[in-house]
């Protein structure tokens, strides 16, 4: 009896054991932080993400005074960090190393101090970020007797090429290395002086190549590069969209962002991030024809992202077809609806060089401050451009037309050939095919019907008319 008890005790010993070694084995990560003199009690684990940070886990410390993360979710390649509640953080990174790691360091400085066991790769972050740190010891005597024009003259001078020249160094001796390519984000293009034939480039030619080559450095195709503090992938892309391609045409910048995407793994996670970041920017923007890159964005690529919610795919679709319509150069769908006579009006037979279509309604306080100043650049306009403007009440209910009535009396908008519509009877529906969400929404047409402007105000109004007359 002794004996077979023995032999049970030893069975369940076993059986345990090979549970633990199986729970154990489905970790996909095992992380242990030592820090001598911590009082913690809580330390975080997190990631950053683009233009933030995202905490993965959070542990305990532990009798032997270790905090230790482990888990079975992925920890997907980028730059994590170890954070306190008191904001007292240290990075790391998690690249091509299977993240069981182990970290000791002291209270006094975390980074400075850090050992690593089971990763080359953050063996290598804490010695380049060692590194710097003994070049700017190495200056601070040398730059602490100076005033503060001359500290900054050698600063920019002195220490910040010391610094680039390590780094470049240290890029070349470890270039497969994460930190590496991090580091390689920070360098900018070399652009040429002259060209193959030694003509010296113009400033123009110069500003085109650095914006065909802006994207050298950035590996778009590898997914840790989302996975970088703000300065490192998200400012790069911000400057890119906000200050190399600012004001340009849509037909510029529309082969860019697609350039851009195409450096992208193929519905990768920076791939899904630069599409949605890049639709919503241009959806949200206040240039007239910007809302042409939207479209571009949304009919090209998300239209057929499998990696989207459907009802968001069906939202963005549907959205984008309408504004494909009324994109500039297109012409603006046939309107017909009757004015405060009961007379029918046709847009496109209005007979006119330029019409100014607008929606817009009394009980609308931007529209209260937008259409009286469109009524007076129009009479100021008119004659010299033969334009003439269509109107139309989008609240057509019985208050708001008596609304109507009185705002046109008291602001003496009377001119024949700005005509009063009202939206409550039309040929189409309008605010669906010109997707009236808001207003006022004002466009201005040619004599072919065709958009010429839109997401007018008051002041662009008069600017664009000014630019007509110039042409004229």
């Amino acid at each position: 009896m002794k004996k077979a008890a023995k032999y049970l005790i030893l069975f369940f010993a076993l059986c345990m054991a090979c549970g633990f070694c199986s729970a154990k084995s489905k970790e996909t990560y095992h992380i242990t932080l030592t820090i001598e003199g911590n009082n913690d009690t809580v330390m975080y684990m997190g990631h950053y993400y683009a233009a933030g940070n995202l905490v993965v886990d959070t542990a305990k410390r532990d009798r032997k005074g270790q905090f230790v993360f482990s888990g079975t979710k992925e920890l997907k390649p980028g730059m994590y960090f170890f954070a306190n509640p008191k904001g007292n953080y240290a990075d790391f990174v998690v690249y091509h190393e299977k993240p069981f790691f182990k970290f000791k360091t002291i209270e006094r400085n975390w980074t400075l101090n850090m050992e690593v066991e089971g990763s080359k790769e953050n063996q290598l972050v804490y010695n380049y970020q060692r590194m710097i740190d003994n070049i700017y010891k190495e200056f601070e005597n040398q730059r602490a007797g100076l005033d503060s024009a001359t500290a900054a003259n050698f600063y920019h001078t002195t220490i910040r090429s010391t610094i680039d020249s390590a780094s470049r160094a240290f890029i070349k001796s470890n270039p497969n290395c994460m930190i590496a390519k991090v580091l390689m984000v920070s360098i900018p293009p070399e652009v040429p002086l002259l060209d193959d034939t030694g003509r010296e480039l113009s400033n123009n030619e110069r500003f085109y190549y650095m914006l065909d080559h802006y994207f050298d450095n950035i590996p778009l195709d590898d997914e840790m590069i989302i996975r970088t503090p703000k300065g490192v992938f998200y400012q790069h892309i911000m400057d890119y969209l906000d200050r190399a391609l600012k004001g340009a045409l849509p037909s510029d910048i529309i082969p860019r962002v697609d350039a851009m995407l195409d450096r992208c793994t193929p519905d990768g996670e920076v791939f899904q991030w630069l599409l949605l970041t890049c639709a919503q920017k241009y959806l949200q923007s206040n240039v007239m024809s910007y809302d042409e890159i939207y479209v571009h964005l949304i009919l090209k690529y998300y239209a057929n992202a499998n990696w989207a919610e459907p009802s968001s795919i069906e939202q963005e679709v549907d959205r984008a077809t309408k504004w494909d319509r009324l994109l500039i150069g297109r012409e603006a769908p046939e309107l017909i609806m009757f004015d405060t006579l009961r007379h029918a009006h046709s847009l496109h037979r209005m007979p006119s060089e330029y019409k100014l279509l607008v929606f817009w309604s009394p009980t609308c306080g931007h529209c209260k401050q937008t259409v009286p100043k469109l009524y007076s650049h129009f009479e100021h306009y008119a004659d010299s451009l033969s334009l003439s403007v269509y109107a139309v009440l989008t609240e057509p209910d019985e208050s708001t037309i008596k609304q109507w009535k009185n705002f046109l009396a008291n602001n003496h908008i009377d001119n024949p050939l700005w005509v009063n519509l009202n939206g409550g009877e039309a040929n189409i529906d309008w605010r669906e095919v010109y997707d009236v969400q808001t207003t006022p929404q004002v466009y201005l047409l040619d004599g072919d019907n065709k958009i010429l402007a839109k997401k007018l105000d008051g002041e662009l109004f008069e600017l664009v008319l000014k630019n007509l007359i110039k042409k004229k």
